[in-house]
């Protein structure tokens, strides 16, 4: 039997890659790894700020990452700077805040390499709760807009027609994200989170055909990563985040090779397909 270290690691990931690989298809989607990468970054200031206020890690990465998301969308509706120039400002801003609180703060002793990494070995009963009951709850969330929230994806005005609301679906996205962020960040640190987002969509994209069950193939194609990546570790004593991360990329590429070539699913055929059925092509 295993080590209760490496079981927790195991039942850990695997909580994290059943909730990141539906989000990462609609990042994929949406073209928003930028934004991942923004939210993630921003981690580290919420780390900061919760040895400063002495809280709760999750929470406070959590309530930073809802900030930048919120900052995000007011500083869009300006429309002073393009949405690229925002998230890179917003990115490394947070990050070197955060760098620069945790510099002063020399009573404290902080890895700063496992919340860069990760450090999923180092995981307790207590985040092994957090991670499952806050990803049950994403989940939820996320069956519960699923319909909003792809339809402003394929296309922002037929939502609208539809009678859908857009800006509420893509607020409730974000919160979403800055919760799987939350969750997610001692598994494989704040500067692979966004891999283990995309990586997996990215490959269950080859396999797919249709949205949904991409969304389910990319979150076993998580769960495979985070196994493969854990057990590699244990055999050649790398770092465990980064080795999940490296697991996901040999499965995306085998996804690439020519035995495994099916048409690759786009975000809109499903919902043009029935569009078109009822009211004739889209425009």
């Amino acid at each position: 039997m295993f080590d209760d270290f490496f079981s927790r690691a195991i039942i850990a990931g695997i909580g994290v890659a059943l909730v990141a690989g539906p989000l990462g298809c609609f990042i994929v989607w949406r073209r928003l790894a930028y934004f991942g990468d923004t939210l993630s970054h921003a981690a580290l200031l919420g780390v900061a700020l919760a040895f400063l206020f002495e809280i709760n890690i999750t929470l406070a990465v959590f309530g930073i990452s809802v900030c930048v998301s919120v900052a995000l969308l007011l500083l869009q509706k300006k429309g002073t700077l393009s949405s690229d120039a925002l998230l890179g400002l917003l990115a490394h801003s947070s990050l070197a805040l955060g760098l620069v609180a945790l510099a002063f703060m020399t009573w404290i002793r902080i890895d700063l390499m496992g919340f860069l990494f990760g450090d999923i070995l180092a995981v307790s009963k207590l985040d092994i709760a957090f991670i499952w009951i806050g990803g049950a709850v994403v989940l939820a969330l996320l069956v519960i807009i699923w319909r909003p929230l792809f339809a402003a994806t394929v296309n922002t005005e037929l939502a609208e027609a539809e009678g859908m609301n857009p800006g509420r679906s893509n607020l409730a996205f974000m919160l979403l994200m800055s919760a799987v962020i939350a969750i997610s960040m001692k598994i494989v640190g704040v500067l692979l989170i966004t891999a283990m987002l995309i990586i997996p969509a990215a490959t269950a994209r080859r396999f797919s055909s249709g949205p949904e069950q991409m969304a389910v193939l990319s979150a076993i194609v998580g769960c495979v990563a985070v196994i493969s990546g854990l057990f590699g570790s244990l055999e050649w004593d790398t770092p465990a985040g980064p080795s999940i991360v490296v697991a996901a990329l040999a499965l995306f590429i085998i996804s690439l090779l020519p035995a495994f070539g099916p048409k690759p699913v786009r975000a809109g055929d499903s919902v043009q397909q029935k569009h078109n059925e009822k009211q004739g092509p889209l425009p």
